[in-house]
């Protein structure tokens, strides 16, 4: 494996906004909104200010009685202060559990029962959704903002004696987050400082060279991502400033771009697509990009087409990282201008040079192939320990050898570049794959923002489309669109806004099925 290469103390994320302030201490932090745990920090905030808050914030969590080792789950709106809480738990030796504030109050609940964690940090909004029964938890809880006559506000723990990080073997637990819960309740992923490290290597090598001190990094991805804190480490060590926002609107996102003209926008695919038409934006907000970075799910060509247009750089690039939460990015594929028009949108790249590996295993007996995909198996580094309180579930998926089972099906070509087909959950006999077909709509129907195949009540594939708003489907244009296509049930049109999505907006598309069997039966 790859240990050796691997720096003694992995990413640390007590210090991380300490060394970060130390290295660069002209850098600074711009946001679209405040923080609920500090508004009167505004929106442009020096990092060695940031830093000085995470410090601050770890001393009211030691005044509250948190301590090393504990565990310190975050439920809150959605904010920064998620991230800078994070780090203010690792801070004092404890490990936040990152938990999304797009979860349902009933799967809150009971992960906090399965991490036994004795501390939650939320808010007034949030905690409502909880119901009192999460004070029959033995938990103490903190708020953020807002008031709760059995919780404890950190404002009221203010201006405590400041303690310095408490050193933890890079080895032990540092950080979990939780799965996106496409297939069901999340499982909490264990990270460690030495498998963040393994994540963030790959993620700079490709990153970086595009950059000069100084330059914009935008991010919009989830709080309670472990992508999140690399490529926070990416942006706090190396200089770059970040403007991190939590509001993906794209004429909010717009007016952004277009005044900070980031040089390197890292997103999650969905919100990209929802960008598209910043192409034809007479401000040109992604004049200056020279990156466009997405991880979690494979990119549609029609958005790479259209994103690498708008922009007024020679030689622009949109990096697509395939992986997982459980094992970070393990494949990697670049777009240029030339190639975006007759790019294979189910092809997600090729491995890491020494730092990834990835097999694709047959299903059947047979070797994988594109009529014919295997299940794909990645090794890493970056794969996090266990599965809190569920390790048996976990090492189910771990091959010998360390292979991980992704859950997805491909094949690899013969020049090694794998190629995503389905999730296993998502396989339809007999009518190839899904996200080919999603990929050729994309490419034929404009109107479409999303469009998601699922296996209907018979079994037969029910496209599920959603369209620009105020748009209707013109189904004289479907069928031409669909005439070389497996066939399908007649689509169902419903608007991006009520398809269930998880925390980095991936549709879920076992619970989308169970809407549509639960709408044809009612």
């Amino acid at each position: 494996m790859y240990l050796q290469r691997i720096g003694n103390r992995g990413i640390d994320l007590a210090t991380l906004f300490e060394r970060g302030a130390a290295r660069h201490p002209d850098n600074q932090l711009i946001l679209d909104h405040d923080l609920d745990v500090a508004p009167e920090l505004g929106r442009r905030i020096p990092i060695a200010r940031v830093s000085d808050l995470v410090a601050d914030l770890a001393s009211r969590l030691w005044a509250a009685g948190a301590r090393p080792g504990e565990r310190v789950a975050v439920f809150k709106s959605d904010s920064f202060d998620i991230t800078l809480l994070a780090c203010a738990i690792a801070r004092i030796g404890a490990v936040p559990m990152l938990l999304s504030p797009t979860l349902g109050g009933a799967t809150v609940l009971e992960l906090m029962h399965r991490a036994e964690a004795p501390f939650l940090i939320t808010d007034e909004a949030k905690l409502s959704e909880l119901t009192d029964s999460v004070f029959e938890l033995p938990v103490r809880v903190l708020l953020t903002s807002g008031q709760h006559a059995s919780a404890t506000t950190l404002r009221s723990l203010a201006g405590r004696r400041r303690i310095d990080a408490v050193r933890v073997s890079p080895d032990n637990p540092t950080l979990i987050t939780h799965t996106s819960g496409t297939t069901g309740t999340p499982k909490l992923a264990v990270h460690t400082s030495r498998t963040l490290q393994a994540r963030y290597r790959p993620q700079a090598a490709a990153v970086t060279p595009f950059l000069r001190k100084g330059e914009t990094i935008v991010i919009h991805v989830s709080f309670v991502h472990s992508r999140l804190f690399t490529a926070l480490a990416i942006s706090l060590l190396r200089g770059f400033r970040m403007l991190v926002m939590v509001d993906g609107d794209i004429d909010h996102a717009a007016q952004l771009f277009a005044e900070f003209q980031p040089s390197v926008i890292e997103a999650h695919p969905n919100s990209f697509m929802a960008w598209e038409e910043m192409a034809q934006d007479p401000r040109q907000p992604l004049a200056r990009v020279k990156l466009f970075s997405s991880t979690f799910d494979a990119i549609h060509p029609r958005t790479v087409r259209r994103l690498l247009g708008a922009t007024k750089r020679r030689a622009p690039l949109f990096g697509q990282l395939y992986g997982q939460s459980e094992i970070g990015p393990a494949v990697v594929r670049a777009f240029t201008r030339r190639h975006a028009e007759t790019a294979d949108g189910r092809c997600v790249g090729m491995p890491f040079p020494g730092m990834t590996g990835v097999r694709v295993v047959s299903r059947n007996g047979m070797p994988p192939s594109a009529s014919n995909p295997g299940y794909i198996e990645v090794r890493s580094d970056g794969r996090v320990k266990t599965y809190l309180g569920e390790d048996e579930r976990f090492q189910r998926q771990v091959s010998p050898g360390g292979w991980w089972r992704m859950g997805d099906v491909g094949y690899r070509t013969k020049l090694g570049c794998i190629h995503l087909l389905d999730r296993e959950v998502d396989l339809i006999e007999g009518f190839g794959s899904t996200l080919a077909v999603e990929d050729a709509l994309f490419s034929r129907l404009d109107d479409l923002v999303e469009v998601v195949i699922v296996a209907g009540p018979s079994g037969t594939a029910v496209p599920v489309v959603s369209l620009t708003e105020g748009k209707s489907l013109d189904l004289q244009r479907w069928k031409q669109a669909t005439a070389d296509l497996p066939p399908m049930a007649d689509p169902v049109q419903w608007r991006f806004e009520d398809l269930p999505h998880t925390a980095t907006i991936k549709v879920k598309r076992l619970e989308l099925g169970r809407m549509l069997a639960a709408r044809s039966s009612g």
